[in-house]
């Protein structure tokens, strides 16, 4: 399991930008979306984490409800690779290729080589592992009582199947990766602990209890994660239903087909009886992983004609809310971020998110304070903005803590520290215009207003600012920041202004009774203003350091 860590770990790092350019091109086409979830399963080694991602990329908002299903489809194909690798006689060779990728590692300075070293030390602990568990699970046959058990487990008749199969799902559920409990199962059938049937029937469970990783990462996720999450569920539960019905034909189907290719039959064949051990391993792994396929293939394709079906019996099952709902890193921040570097795009994502909200914010202050319409509904929408803006910067910092915690490349490094930096610079600028919302709220408490000319002083740098972060949002967006011709010569242009209308309050004071609460209002929201400038700039060079 450690060496499926790393090995995935490993190629996620390697290939991170390559891998959310993949998920990028999933489009409502069924089969291109399948291709892709296969394709992606096959790099990462791990249905679960594929399917765990694809919650995420929904509840951020990039995967549509279609497009997920067939991703979901083609991860459970994708899996099955597993099972072919392991026909290979890998186990002696698991050892000295985890110690050379050690060595790469622990002495290599380059990111890139070090990363590839940790996938080729993966790949080495996941064949070192499986050797040690064949060789661990032998002297069981010894064991009477162990015997005896195992004996029990015969996938003759209805009743026997169902039970193998709820055993191969606890299983799955317990060590939370169908690949780990596959390698499990083959190096108990390759010691003859297990009957092909048996082993059969237990493949299907296992393709119910990997789906409780992507449930567990949907908990208070948005409406379509949820559905998703679902349809990983419903599709593994129906197409185990009708495996199971006819079972007792698939199953003869198979092992013919292994019979013709190996000239042995793995329905009659016994370890005891077996002279070639070595060659027993081959044939019940292969038979093993032709179920596999098998099942996740045929599946699949008689799935593909019914995905918008599905998915409208998917939304039928979860209807939507009767609030709108806004993605956010609910899931990413309560679930275990499995793949850090297309995690650190949904958080970018976010981060646009999180900008587009200030500038809204700005708007609706502008709307409040210069525009006639203070009224008690405008000034909570700003309140409330305020609030959502520290929520989004709470989850975005836990999540962001998390992933730069793990095993990253310095890319995803550099890029989680920029986006740190953002959340911080945008969440000042909220709190900032939340307090010039509530000068001019204490104004109307006392009685007093600005004269037309201060408003209109006050109006033409809010615009200012405004143009100037609005600028800033679109190069994030648009990842030209450094290219903008943004910086200095708008932040200058500002500060100027804002000496410029303090120079002309304090003239005011000097030639006319002008009230103090409201030369102090006026100072004290130019100063905001000044602060707002100071967190637009450095926000955008932090957009200039992302990615």
């Amino acid at each position: 399991m450690l060496g499926m860590k790393y090995l995935s770990e490993g190629v996620q790092s390697v290939a991170g930008p390559g891998l959310r350019r993949m998920i990028g091109q999933v489009t409502d086409n069924r089969f291109l979306a399948t291709g892709t979830g296969t394709l992606f399963t096959l790099l990462v080694q791990s249905s679960s984490i594929a399917t765990v991602i694809m919650v995420g990329l929904i509840n951020a908002g990039v995967l549509q409800l279609r497009q997920a299903v067939g991703f979901i489809m083609g991860a459970n194909i994708g899996t099955t690779i597993t099972g072919w690798i392991l026909m290979f006689k890998v186990g002696e060779y698991g050892l000295p290729v985890l110690g050379v990728a050690a060595l790469v590692y622990v002495f290599s300075s380059r990111d890139r080589v070090r990363f590839i070293a940790m996938a080729v030390m993966g790949l080495g602990m996941v064949f070192f592992g499986l050797q040690l568990m064949k060789d661990g699970v032998a002297p069981l046959k010894k064991m009477e009582g162990i015997n005896e058990i195992l004996n029990t487990l015969q996938a003759d008749t209805y009743f026997g199947i169902l039970f193998c199969v709820m055993l191969g799902c606890l299983l799955t559920f317990l060590v939370q990766s169908s690949s780990a409990a596959l390698g499990i199962l083959i190096a108990a059938a390759s010691e003859g602990l297990i009957s092909f049937p048996a082993a059969a029937a237990f493949i299907l469970g296992e393709n119910i209890g990997t789906t409780i990783t992507v449930v567990i990462a949907s908990i208070g996720a948005t409406t379509n994660a949820r559905r998703a999450a679902l349809a990983h569920v419903l599709f593994n539960i129906i197409g185990v239903a009708w495996a199971v019905l006819v079972f007792p034909f698939g199953i003869l189907l198979i092992a013919w087909s292994i019979q013709s290719v190996h000239g042995v039959d793995p329905m009659t064949m016994t370890y005891d009886g077996f002279a070639d051990k070595v060659k027993y391993g081959l044939v019940i792994t292969a038979a093993i992983a032709t179920v596999h396929t098998s099942f996740n293939l045929t599946n699949t394709t008689l799935f593909l004609g019914f995905v918008p079906q599905f998915a409208r019996l998917l939304e039928w099952l979860i209807p939507d809310r009767s609030k709108p709902e806004v993605p956010r890193l609910i899931y990413l921040t309560a679930g275990s971020v499995e793949s850090p570097s297309i995690g650190i795009e949904q958080s970018r994502r976010e981060m646009v998110i999180m900008f587009q909200r200030v500038v809204k914010l700005m708007q609706r202050l502008r709307d409040y304070g210069f525009a006639g319409q203070m009224n008690d509904e405008l000034l909570l929408q700003i309140r409330n903005d305020e609030e959502i803006l520290d929520k989004i910067e709470h989850e975005i910092v836990v999540f962001l803590n998390r992933t730069l915690q793990s095993t990253v490349s310095s890319d995803v490094v550099v890029e989680g520290q920029c986006q740190l930096t953002l959340a911080h610079e945008l969440e000042s600028i909220g709190d900032h215009l939340a307090n010039i919302a509530k000068d001019f709220e204490r104004l109307q408490t006392q009685g007093l207003e600005f004269s037309a000319e201060q408003l209109d002083e006050l109006r033409g740098l809010h615009d200012e600012i405004f143009e100037f972060l609005s600028k800033v949002v679109k190069g994030y967006e648009q990842r030209s920041g450094r290219d903008s011709g943004l910086g200095k010569p708008q932040s200058r242009a500002i500060i100027a202004r804002i000496n410029e209308l303090r120079s002309k309050q304090m003239q005011r004071v000097v030639e006319t009774n002008v009230s103090p609460a409201l030369t102090l209002a006026f100072t004290g929201i130019l100063t905001h203003y000044r602060r707002i400038r100071g967190h637009v700039v450095n926000s955008l060079k932090a957009t200039r350091r992302s990615r």
